[in-house]
């Protein structure tokens, strides 16, 4: 493993904003130290690392702190261009268009999930908020299937950009599933992305890290509800 035991991730074992981070480093074959913070007390070293948004994840690279995971991922990225695979395309249009779906999967599907699982006062609205997943992610079935090119993953023959940013989402998917009744990634409405959940999730590097205890998922949103923050 590389690394040189020069990075260390300050996360949250739930986050799908640290989960993609450790994907990657995964993905590249680099050796990181993992602290788990406290969001009710958060550490001074986090709160020092990251002063604006005092939030996770952050990686520390010899020391030196990189804040919010799609510019640690570029990061990690353009440092270990040698190690492991390309998580961008190297192509400046592909590299564009994986970046724009990325993007589009934390304000449509981030935003549903948030509003799922935090900011939803009654039932009506917690619909309201599977609805807009509902919609994006059947946007994202027709984005699989133009990007993959037939392949497996959103990046190809290999996990990529899109893949690890909508894959950090799947431990709580699976939690909201048991709120609603109903799988949110559904075979019969989302095939492609069904497929891809099963590929992504057998993967070495995800294997640990995306969580698959729904239980324990649960249990932790009643933790994040009382101290009402997920950063």
């Amino acid at each position: 493993m590389a690394g040189g035991g020069d990075l260390k991730v300050l996360g949250v074992w739930t986050s799908p904003f640290v989960i993609r981070v450790r994907i990657v480093l995964n993905l590249k074959g680099l050796a990181y130290e993992y602290a788990e913070e406290d969001l009710g007390n958060k550490s001074a070293l986090l709160l020092g690392s990251n002063p604006v948004n005092k939030s996770v994840p952050v990686l520390l690279h010899g020391g030196r702190p990189i804040n919010e995971s799609r510019i640690i991922i570029q990061y990690i990225d353009e440092v270990w261009a040698g190690s492991g695979p390309a998580v961008l395309p190297r192509d400046p249009y592909e590299r564009a268009v994986a970046r724009f779906w990325a993007a589009y999967v934390d304000d449509k599907v981030g935003s549903a999930w948030t509003g799922m699982l935090f900011r939803c006062k009654n039932e009506e609205e917690r619909a309201e908020a599977v609805a807009r997943a509902d919609e994006a992610l059947r946007t994202l079935e027709g984005a699989l299937e133009e990007c993959s090119g037939g392949k497996p993953f959103f990046g190809g023959d290999g996990i990529g950009l899109v893949d690890v940013v909508l894959g950090g989402y799947l431990g709580w998917f699976a939690a909201i599933d048991r709120i609603i009744g109903r799988r949110l990634i559904d075979p019969a409405r989302t095939p492609l992305l069904a497929a891809w959940e099963q590929r992504f999730r057998a993967a070495d590097a995800v294997r640990g890290v995306v969580p698959d205890d729904v239980d324990k998922v649960l249990a932790f949103l009643q933790t994040l509800l009382a101290i009402g923050s997920m950063k």
